[in-house]
């Protein structure tokens, strides 16, 4: 088993605080996606449960055992860094049989664990190979390699596919989520990628300064944000916001039209929709298209209403251009609606 628990963990580095007491729980097994813009704390968390970064205060548990007072070597960890780290004067039989020599393993062990892992990652027939004479795909799938020669209990990935070209990427999602699940390992993975999130996690953890913001799953992070970062962070466009206004109980006025919304709620709220959720209609939100950008089987519309940038996803048949006013109608249980003051969703009675 290999669940890793973190405790109260907190990272400080100096007045600036990294880490604001983050408790989190990962199955074994499990496939954990952190999830944040560039300083958000993803990777100091990575780094501390790696060893390679000491918290201010907390604990990490592995597989029912206190580690973060062991050295790196000594965690059952196995980490695939940013950079391949691949080393040029091997070849790719000798990078991925690294570790497994200073663990001074017999050689027949060696060559089982090399040739089982390089089957996984479809690079077998690049063993004899040196690193000069590799794509960035292939050094991203030697590195990976690497960590799983060493049967980790856990497998940390620190942005691992960001230096790959769009479509390399796409590939390289697919092949790793069913590497790690063939190999039965615990896997954290950091990324800012939201779609490398999305289709990858099990679970994503999404993190804004230091924080935890929300820990769900994929399609409950993207349907139900716990708060009004999350729903803007999300979503390829993301969220639309606009504010409301309250006519009278449970019914709310946005942009000039009537929505039902939560009854009990003192103080200001915004609307909010998703892109995507939206359709051209007689009646709805006025909105002045300002750019149309075709993009295959759809068009992006960006929009203004009332001063506020508003955003829709609408068939690529439509006749549109930048000047026409479109109405636009929400798909009525996609609307969700969040407390301008807290930023924190609103549930409905």
């Amino acid at each position: 088993m290999a669940e890793i628990e973190i405790k109260n963990i907190a990272k400080s580095f100096g007045n600036y605080q990294a880490l604001h007491n983050i408790n989190l729980t990962i199955h074994d097994q499990e496939f954990m996606v952190l999830l944040g813009a560039s300083g958000c704390g993803k990777s100091t968390l990575l780094r501390i449960i790696a060893g390679l970064e000491t918290a201010t205060s907390g604990e990490v548990w592995i597989g029912g055992r206190r580690i973060d007072h062991l050295s790196p070597k000594d965690r059952g960890i196995a980490m695939v860094f940013q950079n391949y780290a691949v080393f040029p004067h091997l070849t790719v039989f000798e990078n991925i049989g690294f570790g497994l020599r200073m663990q001074k393993l017999p050689n027949a062990e060696v060559e089982r664990r090399v040739h089982r892992t390089a089957e996984l990652m479809h690079i077998e027939q690049l063993l004899k190979r040196y690193s000069g004479e590799l794509s960035g795909g292939q050094r991203q799938r030697v590195a990976v390699a690497r960590a799983l020669a060493m049967e980790p209990d856990v497998i940390l990935m620190d942005e691992p596919l960001s230096n790959l070209d769009a479509l390399l990427r796409m590939e390289m999602r697919a092949e790793l989520k069913g590497v790690l699940a063939e190999s039965k390992t615990t896997a954290i993975y950091v990324t800012h990628d939201q779609v490398e999130a999305m289709s990858m996690a099990d679970r994503i953890s999404v993190m804004h300064q230091g924080r935890i913001a929300q820990n769900s799953s994929p399609v409950e992070v993207y349907r139900n944000p716990s708060e009004k970062f999350v729903a803007g962070f999300i979503g390829n466009p993301p969220m639309n916001f606009l504010p409301a206004t309250e006519v009278s109980k449970g019914q709310w006025s946005v942009a000039g039209c009537q929505f039902s919304g939560p009854e009990a709620h003192s103080g200001a709220i915004d609307f909010a929709i998703r892109p995507e959720d939206l359709s051209p209609a007689d009646t709805g939100i006025a909105a002045i298209a300002k750019v149309v950008e075709p993009l295959g089987a759809h068009l992006l519309v960006t929009c203004d209403v009332e001063g506020h940038l508003f955003r829709a996803v609408l068939d690529s048949d439509l006749a549109l251009r930048a000047g026409d006013t479109i109405h636009l109608a929400p798909q009525q249980d996609r609307i969700r609606w969040f407390d301008q003051n807290t930023t924190q969703a609103i549930c409905l009675s």
